[in-house]
């Protein structure tokens, strides 16, 4: 294989997959780890990947600002809330994946009896400073823009503990409930939370629904409660209540 299209293949595959260990690189390319490293080494000074310990992260990342999705549907957002609020019982352990909701919810568990895990550092700096509650920062890959941890180190972080309670965050929940998500680095991650929880529970205001993505998460099979706002498509709602969830408008 040519050098030209064993970086196109690793391009391809980190913005694809996500951050990426060299050892994982070698084995799908069928190469060398130390080929794969000096790859690497051109495709960084080229400014067309960036190398991390261990591996390499896609430079691209169309997704928008944190900062601004957080302005956006705020009143929406906070009906959701406080309707997850009261579904929370002290002494549980929850998950909280990223997104601008799960920060909002994070403002609320305050002083509460309870163990929060999440790759969400927006979440990490609201409770960081709660001694009321346990947290837990999962590691991987810093992705600035939206304020989250991604890659195999989380996805290993995640296999290593058990979650009675998981919010998740979704960009769309299409009209046979297939819940989606646009950015394909963090779908491993919000698979890998839903098998380390007992209890799945989606947030999505009404915009959501129906909505689309480019990768599918999961199924409303697999989602215990949907939690939204009213005036969520009540064909989409519909459908969810079919497959056994729970649909609470807020």
């Amino acid at each position: 294989m040519l050098a030209q299209q064993r970086h196109e293949l690793i391009l391809r595959s980190l913005r694809a997959d996500g951050p990426a260990a060299v050892g994982a690189l070698a084995e799908r390319l069928g190469v060398s780890q130390a080929t794969i490293r000096r790859d690497l080494v051109q495709l960084d000074r080229a400014g067309r990947l960036t190398r991390v310990y261990g591996g390499a992260v896609s430079v691209a990342d169309p997704d928008e600002p944190f900062a601004e999705v957080a302005t956006v549907r705020v009143e929406e957002k906070d009906a959701i809330v406080a309707r997850c609020a009261e579904l929370i019982k002290d002494g549980d352990t929850i998950l909280l994946d990223i997104g601008t909701t799960a920060h909002r919810l994070a403002y609320t568990l305050r002083g509460r009896a309870l163990t929060v895990i999440t790759s969400n550092l927006a979440v990490y700096e609201v409770l960081a400073e709660d001694s009321d509650i346990q947290l837990i920062l999962l590691g991987g890959v810093v992705r600035r823009s939206y304020r989250s941890l991604v890659g195999f180190l989380t996805e290993d972080a995640l296999r290593q503990v058990r979650a009675d309670k998981l919010f998740l965050g979704t960009s769309g929940v299409r009209a046979d409930g297939q819940v989606m998500d646009t950015t394909v680095v963090e779908v491993s991650i919000k698979r890998a939370m839903i098998a380390a929880s007992e209890q799945i529970i989606l947030l999505a205001d009404a915009t959501k629904f129906p909505g689309t993505g480019v990768a599918r998460v999961c199924g409303p099979e697999d989602l215990d409660i949907v939690v939204t706002n009213t005036g969520a498509d009540p064909a989409t709602c519909a459908r969810l209540r079919d497959a056994g969830v729970e649909v609470i408008e807020a």
